[in-house]
């Protein structure tokens, strides 16, 4: 509320005016309440600060100034959650918790956390008011918490995955199965989407709520479905294995996804984490074989499984084994051209366990064994943090001294002969920046401007005496500026020595300079230009000035 003390002002003037009786007894009691919101006022006023409500809901793109926003909208719901009013009234907050969140969905419906915490606000508020018992009032901010979810996942975030589980899980919670049903169903019918979490989701939803036989229902449909991809038979294995203790079915499975996805190194090593997982040696080996035979799988795309299987037997086979799936890695890996020249690089892997290497990082960069590593589609090892440390590669390389730049801000305007942009010239010797910072600035002087060529090609044509003249005032002062200048020889026509080209109206005027003589530019002579420049012999004003001296 704006200018809420002109307004409490008008108030009390109306009361006097009817009953100044009343008017005490009612300021009395309105008091209060005026304070409290003078006092919210102004704390609203400071929170809001900022908030550019005008700007258009386009989706996130991480520019600082709508991060800004974003940090100052959240800032002003955290405030309205803080009871600014200090009500006891919990439906009251929460109607103004709901419209700063309104608010904030108006600039930043984009945004899926905003959405999830206007939700997140209700469900708390209506478990709160199911505390104090009453009822009614919960069941209204529960079914509007669900009103929330369905407006944002039927308008700007339609295909926000993170925002329908939460609201199937908010569906679950309050017991509406048919409704999760119908929400998974809604986002598997959309047609340009990865089904592939949802699959997995909605199996663990239907195995919780209807059990294992439900999950094995959606794992078919997933199963079906073309856009499905291989993390679906992974999550239904290990759900098999862990929920109904079955190994079999999980068996079974991964199976039924080898034969769709052989020439999927990351389905592979799954696989291959389970029957490790089992302890069973002899399928794990069998697994191997099976694979790196086949000739489903690229070099390039094998370097990761020849990796675990030469790990697999180093844990649990003999050198001879250890040997001769080395030798058959070598004959592999000697394809891709980035392993060529490398065995050494290769005889690594035999020795290295976890984060432990036989040879010291600057060692490992020298035999090649970081770009061997690099080549892998996936690797399971630290070795970017171990091989390659960012501090020492950071340190090695030069790097500008950043506190030396100047921002790159161009002038709008820059003064003709003046560089654009700040730093572009040298700064000004101690003495002229003083002199600079005394001085008017330019724009106070209009004129007349001097031609600087024309000077500067006089002052370059000057010849200057080797010695200073003797002064020629009688009381012995330094030498005076005219008496200096009466020594120079002005010399500017090169064509005719001895003359000075003078710039007039239209013509030009030539006169013989000696020593003593002084610059005059003119149209017209006069006689001081004959005159010597040695002072009258009865100058009366000098005599006179000499006296005083004495």
């Amino acid at each position: 509320m704006v200018n809420i003390e002109q307004l409490w002002k008008d108030y009390m003037n109306f009361e006097q005016n009817i009953n100044p009786i009343i008017a005490e007894k009612m300021a009395m009691e309105r008091s209060r309440d005026y304070m409290s919101a003078r006092r919210v006022a102004k704390e609203f006023e400071a929170v809001t600060r900022g908030l550019n409500r005008n700007s258009p809901s386009v989706p996130p793109t991480g520019h600082p100034e709508e991060l800004k926003q974003v940090d100052l909208w959240k800032k002003y719901i955290s405030w309205e959650k803080s009871n600014p009013l200090r009500t006891e009234d919990a439906t009251l907050i929460t109607r103004r918790v709901m419209f700063a969140f309104e608010q904030c969905l108006l600039c930043l419906g984009h945004h899926p956390d905003i959405w999830y915490e206007a939700a997140q606000f209700l469900e708390q508020s209506s478990k709160l008011l199911t505390e104090k018992g009453d009822v009614n009032a919960a069941k209204l901010f529960s079914d509007e918490a669900a009103a929330v979810y369905e407006r944002a996942t039927a308008s700007l975030l339609k295909k926000n995955m993170l925002l329908y589980f939460a609201y199937a899980d908010f569906e679950e919670g309050r017991l509406k199965y048919e409704k999760v049903h119908q929400i998974y169903n809604r986002y598997l019918d959309i047609t340009d989407v990865d089904p592939t979490l949802a699959y997995v989701q909605y199996m663990k939803f239907a195995r919780r709520a209807e059990g294992i036989k439900s999950a094995r229902t959606v794992f078919k449909r997933a199963r079906e479905d073309p856009r499905s991809r291989f993390h679906v038979f992974v999550a239904a294995a290990l759900m098999e294995y862990y929920c109904s203790k079955d190994k079999n079915i999980a068996f079974r499975i991964f199976e039924l996804g080898l034969k769709k996805f052989s020439d999927n190194p990351e389905y592979i090593l799954c696989y291959i984490d389970y029957l490790s997982h089992l302890n069973e040696d002899n399928n794990t080996r069998v697994l191997f074989e099976r694979v790196l035979s086949s000739g489903s799988l690229e070099p390039e795309k094998s370097v990761d499984i020849w990796n675990r299987f030469l790990e697999f037997e180093s844990n649990i086979g003999d050198l001879a084994s250890i040997v001769k799936v080395e030798k058959r890695r070598s004959a592999v890996l000697g394809q891709i051209k980035e392993f060529e020249g490398k065995e050494t690089a290769q005889l690594v892997d035999r020795y290295k366990f976890l984060d432990l290497y036989p040879c010291t990082p600057a060692e490992l960069r020298s035999i090649g064994y970081s770009e061997v590593a690099s080549t892998a589609v996936k690797s399971f090892h630290p070795l970017s943090s171990i091989i390659i440390d960012p501090e020492e590669e950071s340190s090695n390389m030069p790097r500008p001294d950043f506190t030396q730049m100047i921002p790159f801000k161009p002038k709008s305007q820059a003064i003709p002969g003046d560089h654009p942009v700040p730093g572009g010239v040298f700064p000004h010797p101690p003495a002229v920046a003083q002199l600079c910072t005394l001085l008017p600035p330019p724009g106070c002087f209009r004129g007349p401007f001097v031609a600087v060529d024309m000077l500067m090609d006089v002052f370059s044509k000057i010849q200057l005496p080797e010695t200073a003249p003797s002064p020629t005032a009688d009381n012995g002062c330094d030498t005076k500026l005219f008496d200096l200048a009466k020594s120079v020889h002005w010399i500017v026509d090169e064509g005719q020595e001895g003359t000075l080209s003078l710039p007039g109206s239209g013509t030009k005027r030539r006169r013989k300079l000696g020593t003593g003589d002084r610059l005059v530019v003119g149209i017209e002579d006069s006689e001081d230009d004959e005159l010597s420049g040695a002072p009258p012999v009865n100058d009366i004003y000098r005599q006179r000035q000499q006296k005083r001296v004495k």
